[in-house]
């Protein structure tokens, strides 16, 4: 036992000399010596400077040129919500100072707030299928812009059904009754005035039809084949640069034909069938059905953009993960060799003519708080309040003194003299 004691003290005593050895050496090389190669590199990169190229963009933190489209990520998965990846989302910003939201899918809300952009600005979606992960979010755009003090109605476009209430304007109307009880308790107490929705419903089946032309932007519509009649794809022309979405579809001739040369050509990708059986416990026959026939496979993508030859393709609607992009990136491949990016929320292009398109991640503040309106607020009317009723008004333990102090401090600090209400 002594021995053994011995032995093991004799061996951490080497282990421990070792390191300090290695400590000592490492120390050594590493400290900063001048040399004359020092000298000739420092003034061009030095701690206290910033680097002329970001590798990552800083939402709010940089100007668009006037020449320039900025296409950001906020949502690229599926309709399972999960925190990586909201549902399909896509926000353009160009130089000329419009945005524009295609497809508004469920969790995406928050990445579009993320950017730092004020609701006032946020104001025009299109919305190419009403499947909830591609417009599950249009209430929380909507009653938040609302709250956030947006002075003109949120503006919609969608495609037609086969039936009215297949179409944008139904879907709307309802979402606007199924947030009765939302609007009433609010009257009075907010100006409601960006309550109002303005619906652009058009032909699902029009082909290339513009549906916006505004500010030197238009913006065509193009039949998609999804689940039922109705679905559309979007394609944005301005300043010689094209922008296309595809939401959700199958591979047709109208994608193909209108948008050819794409600047950004945005498509979706669908999980690869095998993985789908083995991620997902999905039967063979439904892995093959969703995947290649109700959605577009990555051989599939591949095969699209090797015929339209944009000059970004962006692969989306799919968990993006270490055990999925491998063997979609490979099956791509195999159809297709141009630009590609695998999308992924928070994913930023800037698009230039006569410059390679710039791909990179935007580093987001999850502390954010919705910015401060361009506006000033308008004052709500208190004839218009709905109120509560006698039963809950006996109900309330006001705690006046308390409830006092605050509005006599509050008013000290502003100057202000608000009574107590009563």
């Amino acid at each position: 036992m002594n021995r053994t004691i011995k032995m093991k003290a004799i061996i951490f005593s080497v282990f421990t000399a070792g390191i300090v050895l290695g400590l000592y050496l490492a120390t050594a090389e590493t400290q900063i010596v001048p040399d004359a190669h020092a000298a000739k590199v420092s003034p061009k990169l030095s701690p206290v400077k910033a680097l002329s190229e970001r590798d990552v963009y800083y939402p709010g933190s940089e100007d668009l040129a006037a020449d320039e489209m900025r296409v950001i990520a906020c949502g690229t998965g599926m309709p399972n919500a999960r925190p990586k990846q909201a549902a399909a989302c896509f926000l353009v910003e160009l130089g000329n100072g419009d945005k524009f939201i295609f497809d508004i899918g469920t969790g995406s809300a928050e990445r579009l707030s993320a950017m730092k952009i004020p609701y006032d600005y946020l104001d025009k979606v299109f919305i190419g299928h009403l499947h909830a992960d591609h417009f599950g979010d249009l209430d929380a755009l909507w009653v938040g812009g609302v709250l956030a003090n947006r002075q003109r109605p949120l503006r919609v476009w969608g495609p037609s059904g086969s039936e009215e209430k297949y179409g944008t304007k139904y879907a709307v109307e309802h979402m606007k009754k199924m947030f009765s009880w939302d609007y009433a308790s609010r009257q009075g107490n907010v100006n409601t005035v960006g309550f109002k929705v303005d619906v652009t419903e058009f032909d699902y089946k029009a082909i290339n039809k513009v549906i916006y032309k505004e500010n030197g932007v238009t913006i065509r519509t193009i039949p998609a084949i999804h689940a039922l009649d109705g679905p559309v794809s979007f394609i944005l022309e301005w300043n010689g640069l094209k922008f296309a979405f595809s939401s959700d579809t199958f591979p047709n001739k109208w994608w193909i034909e209108h948008t050819k040369d794409a600047d950004i050509a945005i498509h979706e990708c669908f999980i690869a069938p095998n993985d789908l059986v083995s991620l997902q416990n999905w039967s063979p026959q439904d892995a093959l059905n969703v995947g290649t026939q109700v959605h577009t496979s990555p051989a599939q993508f591949g095969k699209v953009m090797s015929e339209i030859k944009p000059r970004m393709a962006v692969a989306y609607h799919f968990f993006n993960d270490h055990n999925t992009a491998p063997n979609v990136l490979k099956l791509i491949r195999k159809t297709y060799d141009g630009p590609l990016a695998l999308g992924v929320d928070y994913m930023v292009f800037n698009v230039k003519k006569g410059e390679d398109v710039k791909v990179r991640m935007a580093v987001i503040d999850e502390d954010i708080w919705g910015l401060p309106s361009i506006t000033e607020k308008l004052p709500a009317d208190p004839k218009d309040r709905v109120g509560f009723s006698d039963f809950i008004s006996s109900g309330r333990v006001p705690y006046t003194e308390v409830v006092d102090k605050v509005y006599k401090d509050t008013n000290k600090k502003y100057g202000t003299n608000i009574p107590t209400p009563k």
